[in-house]
């Protein structure tokens, strides 16, 4: 009896990449960052692709990576594999950050570090305005080009709110309902078919 494992790979959906999109990892993608995850494009272009993965909270705040920062209850996401040393954010506080980089709607990345440390000590930014990341994850020219030729990604536009939320390594299972029943057999894969 033949199966037809074409279920276990992506068709495209035919969305390019862009800034202001996400990409969804495919069921069996391997790699502790990438498995499993929602990663929010900030830049595309010819030149590599940039993003954060929004689905993979760690257990410490951002005070434990710089001491001298304010008390803030904010939490941290894994961005992804490059640069792990150094944090990231995402905001939607606009023009109020200098050097902030519009994404989409509301949302900007990055701004002036230290005029976002001034403004959380005098109370005028909200938990919810911001969500940091340690490390991001990116692409040389062509790289996120070739991964998706290889189906290791599904492309899908994103609203600005969903970006914001407090999400899981479980909120993958959101994405893809939300990108068609074409994917909805994914939900029932196991991370490790070879365990099943």
């Amino acid at each position: 009896m033949n199966e037809n494992l074409d279920i276990f790979k992506i068709k495209s959906n035919n969305i390019a990449p862009q800034k202001g999109r996400i990409l969804i990892a495919e069921p069996f993608l391997a790699g502790n960052y990438f498995n499993r995850s929602v990663v929010f494009l900030v830049a595309y272009s010819k030149k590599g692709a940039v993003g954060f993965i929004l689905n993979k909270k760690v257990d410490f705040p951002v005070q434990d990576i710089f001491p001298d920062f304010p008390d803030f209850n904010a939490d941290v996401y894994l961005g992804g594999p490059v640069s792990t040393d150094s944090v990231y954010f995402i905001h939607r506080l606009g023009d109020k950050l200098p050097g902030s980089i519009h994404v989409m709607g509301d949302l900007y990345w990055g701004g002036d570090f230290e005029v976002l440390k001034r403004d959380i000590r005098n109370g005028t930014i909200n938990s919810s305005d911001i969500r940091f990341f340690l490390g991001y994850s990116g692409w040389d020219s062509g790289q996120l080009k070739e991964e998706l030729k290889e189906d290791s990604w599904l492309v899908t536009d994103v609203e600005q709110n969903e970006v914001m939320k407090d999400l899981s390594e479980a909120s993958w299972f959101d994405f893809v309902k939300k990108a068609g029943n074409r994917y909805s057999v994914w939900e029932n894969f196991p991370e490790n078919p070879a365990l099943n």
